[in-house]
């Protein structure tokens, strides 16, 4: 990939402006590819999510669970989510033979819980007060909101598979209020926004 940013363009006053094409024969100075990367990984930034905790069951049968920010809606009938796993996670083997996984909304008081499914602490669960789902895929108490899938498809996508789940049970938790991530860090809602 060779990556352009805004110094070789024409800048436009409201944007600072990068691009990565590929096989393009560009006559610019070039970024680097971590630089580029780096561009292109805090432009995405910019768009706020939610957190979530996707768990499972592993294949010795002992619980796992990792934070995920890449978690979208795909259908309403039939009832479809998606999420998106690097090739390179340790659990990458784990959830692609997985029948069932659980896809945890964490609430604004959650911070700790997604710094915890994101380090490398090996027993995760240890001190989190969980519930058993579909298929034996923890959920953990206080999340916003519980999606209990079963595997429906996979597809390849760049460095990450994209799988995609059929939602078999859900249910919304009492707190309203999401755990959001934007721009390298966590965020919670204004609740005197209208």
């Amino acid at each position: 990939m060779t990556c352009t940013s805004a110094k070789d363009q024409e800048k436009t006053p409201e944007a600072n402006v990068s691009s990565c094409p590929v096989n393009d024969a560009v006559s610019a100075p070039q970024q680097s590819s971590e630089e580029c990367f780096r561009s292109f990984r805090n432009a995405l930034g910019q768009f706020a999510t939610g957190v979530t905790v996707v768990t499972s069951v592993g294949l010795d049968g002992n619980p796992i669970g990792l934070t995920i920010s890449s978690f979208n809606s795909v259908s309403l009938d039939p009832p479809l989510i998606l999420w998106s796993l690097s090739l390179n996670s340790p659990n990458l083997e784990t959830f692609r033979k997985a029948r069932y996984y659980a896809i945890n909304i964490l609430s604004a008081e959650q911070t700790d819980v997604s710094y915890r499914f994101a380090s490398r602490v090996e027993n995760r669960f240890s001190g989190i007060s969980q519930r058993t789902g579909l298929g034996g895929a923890p959920l953990i108490d206080g999340c916003s909101a519980w999606f209990e899938c079963e595997a429906e498809a996979q597809y390849p996508g760049g460095d990450h598979l994209i799988l995609v789940g059929r939602v078999v049970r859900f249910a919304q938790g009492a707190s309203e209020s999401p755990l959001i991530f934007h721009n390298g860090r966590y965020r919670r809602l204004d609740p005197s926004a209208p």
